[in-house]
């Protein structure tokens, strides 16, 4: 993906679909970055035999000033059509997603309850934005396009947009409102990660969903040394080691019923 609107233009960052055995898994990036915030994650599980697939999200991968151009339905949207094509190839789906697309797993999760489990990784359901951020976000919309961000978190592994696209960032803030309207409509087995040195998503977000939905089989991780980039953080091999065990203690669960 050359593209000099984005940071580390070198690395891949295009949808993926890479088939192997009959359970699917879905990833799905976060805000204003692409597949390769999910890739390393995702080859890891093809590695052990699952179907893993990754949609670039509307608005993504291209220029900031797409993200300003579309709506939070547009993501789901984008995530919805993976789903399908993952279910016409495999008998069980799992859904997930670092970030924003953690908050889209946990909506597509609420639609689609045939689904074999949710995988959360930093899942942005509420962030560190204090109201008077929220107001100046809200404000500043309508004057600036985007702005500069203070850091990038695993800067050297990580592909997106520099700056933050505002309009879009809204966005966020309205599919974070919905998906927590439809948190007790989530019944699946759901694991949660989050990172001790996060400083976007706020600390409480696990809790949150792990008590919103409805769920008997839940599980919350906490990786000490991780920031908010988990899936391409320095955890990531004990992150995947976890997400595997839970996957094959939901399989199995499923199959004694």
């Amino acid at each position: 993906m050359k593209n000099s609107a984005l940071h580390n233009p070198h690395l891949e960052g295009e949808p993926f679909f890479w088939t192997a055995g009959s359970v699917g898994v879905l990833l799905s990036h976060g805000y204003t970055a692409t597949t390769a915030e999910v890739r390393l994650l995702a080859k890891r599980l093809h590695e052990k035999g699952y179907t893993v697939a990754a949609p670039l999200l509307a608005g993504h991968g291209s220029q900031p000033a797409d993200l300003n151009r579309v709506s939070w339905r547009n993501w789901v949207a984008s995530a919805e059509k993976m789903y399908t094509k993952l279910t016409t190839h495999c008998k069980q789906v799992f859904v997930g997603g670092q970030s924003m697309g953690g908050v889209i797993a946990l909506y597509l999760a609420s639609e689609h309850p045939e689904a074999a489990g949710v995988l959360l990784y930093a899942p942005a359901i509420k962030l560190t934005l204090s109201t008077l951020d929220k107001i100046k976000l809200y404000a500043g919309s309508l004057f600036l396009p985007e702005v500069k961000r203070d850091s990038l978190d695993a800067s050297d592994k990580w592909q997106g947009y520099p700056n933050l696209p505002l309009k879009g960032a809204i966005q966020l803030l309205q599919l974070q409102s919905a998906t927590r309207q439809r948190l007790s409509q989530v019944g699946q087995p759901i694991i949660v990660f989050q990172g001790s040195k996060d400083k976007t998503v706020h600390q409480t977000a696990g809790d949150m969903i792990l008590q919103g939905v409805s769920s008997i089989v839940k599980e919350h991780h906490w990786m000490e040394r991780s920031t908010h980039a988990l899936t391409i953080d320095c955890e990531l091999d004990k992150l995947t080691d976890l997400t595997l065990h839970f996957m094959d203690k939901a399989l199995k669960s499923q199959l004694m019923k």
